[in-house]
Parts: structure tokens; sequence; C-alpha cells
């Protein structure tokens, strides 16, 4: 599975396992997975037709449960570590070539930044409700 079909799938899943908690009458059977269908393109198989996962309320949660104070809305890091991911350098280096980075990944704070920008994108392009100072 791809990093960024990872970060997806951990954050579309918090978001099913809270609608299950708050409306068991509402909540969808489960299926075999809730991972995104395909990983090579990014596209997923949303839990309802229209439904919207709300990204930033999803990650406002997650971290209030955090022990760690991090700042997921400005680092790409901090965001991984939130999700229980490999924030390493190499891991945002196979992030960023997923997400097809021309620039320099030597230069990891242009790097880093750009990618916190482009996983926010891609969330919104994707089912994931962003709030646009996120995504610019």
């Amino acid at each position: 599975m791809s990093i960024f079909s990872s970060i997806m799938s951990k954050i579309f899943s918090a978001h099913e396992a809270a609608a299950a908690t708050s409306s068991p009458q509402s909540a969808v059977a489960p299926t075999s997975s809730s991972a995104p269908a395909n990983a090579s393109t990014g596209s997923i198989t949303a839990t309802a037709p229209g439904q919207s996962v709300d990204v930033e309320s999803v990650l406002t949660d997650l971290a209030s449960q955090n022990p760690q104070q991090l700042n997921w809305r400005t680092s790409i890091v901090d965001l991984m570590k939130l999700l229980n991911l490999d924030s390493s350098l190499n891991a945002r280096k196979e992030l960023a070539q997923e997400l097809h980075y021309s620039g320099d990944m030597n230069d990891s704070a242009s790097m880093n930044v750009w990618l916190h920008k482009q996983v926010m994108q891609k969330l919104a392009e994707n089912g994931g409700k962003v709030p646009d100072d996120l995504k610019s």
C-alpha cells in the first residue's frame, strides 16, 4: 500500500469508526477493507454515496487523544506521526515520489511544506472536506 493510501485509510477509517460509534443505527456494514480501493490512483470507495469525511475534525479528534503536542495543521512529519505512520526522511521522500514532487528532495524543508499541501489537496480530491487554508 502506498504511503498516501495509508494516510487516507487512517483518516477515512477513523471517520467511519467515529460515525459507527455515534450512530449505530446508521452504521454501514463493515467491508473487508476500509482502505482505498485503488492505491495507484489514490481513489477510494466512499462509505456511502455523497458522504464527505471532515478531515479537520478527524485529525483534531485524533490529536486531542494523543499525548504528544503534534502540529498536524502545518507539519507533514506531525501529521504522519499522528496517524502512526513512519515519518522518517526516507518515508517522506517516498511520499514525494508518489505525489510527483519535482523539487530537490535534499531540501527537506521545502519538500515538507509541499508534501503537506499536496496531501491536504489530494484528501480533498478524494472525498475529504479540507479547509482552504490547509490546502494552500
